[in-house]
């Protein structure tokens, strides 16, 4: 009774154990199927396979474009709509292989400087242009060119006039009478003449007229100008020559028309020269023109500058630098990053495991290897500094890379009946997956085609529509049988077929 009443308990007992032991297993198998589905489900696979520089070329399997370049995996919309509207992912491999380095949109504090090519020239303020007051003729000229350096009371040239010579006889006529005041009448008179105070003062001792009267400089300088030669007739408003001072000099530069809001006057400027290395010049915004030239887009820019020791000459090219505002941080990054074209500027942001999408952004302005981005971008964005026209070749002109998923090229309507294929080599060429079921021969010139390089051992010929070819216009007696493999074709069918022609004609 007590023997019985144990074996029940035991088998009881292992009945227990083995359920439990089912029940595990099978729950574990269960687990393991659910995972492996989900894992399968949730695993990426590629639609296609597209080429980096042709998205019409398209590959059901991994491989590489006619240029030799690896396929990129295209992975449909749901890859990036869903997430990253108008993003692409590429494999890693890809990415590898084009090179791609990105860098990170930053915040700088740069220097608003405005580096720019300058020319220099005289300044116009200290230009002096000595005409006469009087008709005649120049009878002596001492100086002899243009370009040469003159000082202050230096004789310039040597002049007859009657008109000097009567302004002469009444300042003695005066002196003889006494009469103050009609002495100063033409002691004044002589003195618009341009007479000097040693003139009248040797006149009024000597009391002699002089036929010839010399005029003398009254600046220091360079002669710019020389229009006349001894001997010259003058009258008043004629320019007899022109005198430069070179103690300050003008430098004209042209700024961008973005940099020109930047500029103000009195702002401090840098200036060196190729020829003279080590030394700085510093002047000041002298002067801002007040329009944009028409053809180049620039405004022009006036600077002043001291030249004490006179080695800054007019036409010499400076390299300006001009100091618009303080530092200040801004948002840079690598110049090489931007995309530009003539509609907008575009950025190509790695977005992360294979991910990159073009976007528009507005540029500001240019320090040195870095540019400022006012919009489109955030700080710590990685941006793609190389390659990025492989992967935005287009998309400037559309949206976010919408070359990559255009539909293929559809030759289904191409008409290649004038095409001529008598120069194409077909030994390498791979028929075998060729459908001719829809292709009309009837506009074929059979004459031009050499079969003798063709195998057609793999074509397969089961959905041709034999009764829209026409027979009766072919010419056979030009084709060369030895070279072509009959091999497969099964000649009871070829002559049961060409029975029911006859037959049927």
């Amino acid at each position: 009774m007590n023997n019985s009443r144990n074996q029940i308990i035991i088998g009881l007992f292992a009945g227990l154990v083995i359920g439990v032991a089912m029940s595990y297993f099978y729950f574990s198998s269960v687990d393991q199927k659910n995972n492996a589905s989900a894992s399968t489900k949730n695993e990426k696979v590629p639609l296609y396979w597209v080429a980096p520089m042709d998205p019409n070329y398209r590959r059901d399997e991994p491989g590489q474009s006619p240029m030799g370049m690896d396929l990129i995996p295209y992975y449909g919309d749901s890859n990036s709509a869903e997430d990253n509207p108008g993003a692409i992912k590429i494999s890693p491999n890809v990415v590898n292989n084009l090179g791609v380095r990105t860098a990170r949109a930053e915040i700088r504090s740069v220097g608003s400087n405005i580096t720019a090519m300058g020319l220099v020239k005289y300044n116009e303020e200290q230009m002096f242009h000595i005409h006469p007051r009087v008709e005649g003729w120049i009878e002596t000229l001492y100086i002899k060119s243009s370009g040469q350096t003159v000082e202050k009371d230096q004789a310039l040239y040597e002049m007859y006039s009657p008109e000097l010579v009567n302004a002469q006889e009444e300042f003695i006529l005066a002196l003889k009478r006494g009469n103050d005041r009609l002495i100063q009448a033409a002691e004044d008179r002589l003195k618009s003449l341009q007479f000097t105070s040693e003139q009248i003062k040797q006149l009024k001792q000597s009391r002699v007229t002089k036929q010839k009267v010399t005029f003398y400089s009254q600046h220091q300088g360079v002669v710019t100008d020389l229009p006349i030669r001894a001997g010259f007739y003058v009258k008043p408003g004629m320019t007899l020559m022109s005198v430069a001072q070179l103690e300050n000099i003008w430098v004209e530069v042209d700024v961008l028309e973005k940099q020109a809001t930047m500029i103000q006057l009195t702002q401090s400027v840098d200036m060196t020269l190729e020829y003279l290395p080590g030394r700085i010049w510093h002047g000041q915004v002298d002067f801002i023109y007040p329009s944009m030239d028409p053809m180049t887009r620039t405004l022009k820019i006036r600077l002043k500058f001291e030249n004490v020791d006179q080695v800054l000459r007019p036409n010499m090219f400076a390299q300006v630098n001009i100091h618009t505002i303080g530092d200040h941080d801004v948002l840079v990054v690598p110049a090489e990053a931007v995309i530009r074209t003539g509609q907008a500027d575009r950025l190509v942001l790695a977005l992360g495991s294979g991910q990159f999408k073009s976007v528009k952004v507005t540029i500001g302005s240019a320090y040195d290897d870095y540019i400022e981005i006012i919009d489109g971008i955030a700080v710590d964005d990685q941006v793609v500094i190389s390659a990025q026209f492989l992967l935005d070749s287009e998309s400037s002109k559309s949206s976010d890379f919408k070359r990559m998923s255009e539909p293929a090229m559809d030759h289904s309507k191409m008409d290649h009946s004038k095409m001529d294929h008598s120069k194409m080599d077909h030994s390498k060429m791979d028929h075998s997956k060729m459908d001719h079921s829809q292709k009309n021969q009837s506009t074929i010139n059979e004459p031009e085609t050499d079969h003798s390089k063709m195998d057609h051992s793999q074509m397969d010929h089961s959905k041709k529509s034999e009764p829209e070819i026409d027979y009766s216009k072919m010419d056979h007696s030009k084709m060369d049988h030895s070279k072509m493999n009959h091999s497969n074709v099964n000649s009871s069918e070829m002559s049961k077929d060409a029975s029911d022609q006859e037959f049927q004609q």
